[in-house]
């Protein structure tokens, strides 16, 4: 074993992004689409509803994503306790996505130029991407009684960017794949008269969508009754499964730290193997070996200024080193 201090200019740090499907089974687009009576039965389901790419009662079913509506006046869902009027589920999912993305509860969400007291959310599950969302990926169809939606987001067209507490915001507006129409390219134009279709939120993998805009385009209304379950959720769902169309893809920057190993020939020609060097006597095993040594490389260990070994390279065969010869290893790290 031989040491080698390295310098500052043996590392370099290099960053690629890398984009990737987001459905299970590696699908660029999902389909199917199941949800659990189970869940929705539940007090769960009061709040948000869990969609998989198949039955739920199957062993490979795993959750896509999650549909939930919020409401600032807390209308389409029934109070929490009927002596204290105004608090229900609808109610404190618009106040939490508010928080999360605005920080601000006095905040409203605002679709294009238009400002709405409600929404639907969808959530993709966390399991299903690693850093974020890839900008023009999205293709989402709606379908309603007034026919059917195809929404993307407006990432390629923008010429700066939004920022709130949840990073990077888009419009959704009608298109696919990150194409957005025109009004003469398709029958919904490129956004309603009620602002935009929604929000598209990559750092967070979130969709907000806008249900007056929709609503406009497909007729697809959410239920406002005030202290009544309006089954908003499952709404959305049908739409959704309905059109049987939800593409999407995530991103990833992955950054590789590169460590240059320099050996010159003077170096690494010797070594305490016992092949080569007697335990005992300390002494070279062959009389050859004195000036005219050769060893081989086979890994490397890379160690901290407390000599703590915190990574190892295998090289992928035993590379002959003597006097003549003088090699390069490039280590790569990526996290």
């Amino acid at each position: 074993m031989s040491f080698k201090t390295l310098s500052s200019e043996d590392f370099l740090i290099s960053t690629d992004t890398i984009s990737a499907t987001l459905w299970s089974g590696g699908a660029p687009t999902l389909t199917t689409f199941f949800t659990s009576s189970t869940q929705a039965a539940s007090s769960a389901g009061n709040y948000y509803l869990n969609v998989y790419q198949t039955a739920s009662t199957l062993t490979n079913a795993e959750i896509q994503f999650a549909i939930t509506y919020g409401n600032k006046n807390g209308s389409g869902s029934a109070f929490y306790n009927s002596q204290v009027t105004g608090s229900t589920p609808t109610r404190t999912i618009y106040g939490q996505y508010r928080n999360l993305i605005y920080g601000d509860e006095y905040a409203n969400f605002t679709f294009g130029a238009i400002t709405s007291s409600d929404f639907w959310i969808i959530s993709l599950d966390r399991t299903r991407y690693k850093e974020k969302l890839f900008l023009g990926s999205l293709n989402l169809r709606l379908s309603g009684s007034g026919g059917t939606l195809n929404l993307t987001d407006n990432s390629q067209v923008v010429d700066s960017i939004t920022f709130t507490d949840a990073g990077r915001v888009f419009q959704i507006v009608s298109g696919s794949s990150g194409t957005v129409y025109t009004s003469g390219s398709n029958t919904n134009g490129y956004s309603p008269s009620f602002g935009s279709y929604g929000l598209f939120l990559p750092d967070i993998a979130t969709i907000i969508l806008h249900p007056t805009a929709i609503s406009e385009s497909i007729q697809l209304v959410p239920s406002y009754s005030f202290n009544s379950e309006g089954n908003n959720n499952r709404r959305l769902f049908t739409a959704i499964s309905g059109a049987a169309s939800f593409g999407l893809n995530s991103e990833e920057t992955i950054s590789s730290d590169y460590i240059f190993v320099r050996v010159k020939n003077s170096e690494f020609n010797y070594t305490e193997n016992p092949s080569f060097i007697s335990g005992s006597t300390g002494e070279v095993l062959y009389n050859l070996f004195i000036n005219s040594p050769q060893t081989y490389i086979t890994t490397v260990g890379l160690y901290n200024d407390t000599n703590d070994l915190v990574a190892v390279a295998k090289l992928s065969r035993p590379l002959l080193k003597d006097f003549t010869k003088e090699a390069l290893i490039r280590v790569k790290l990526d996290f």
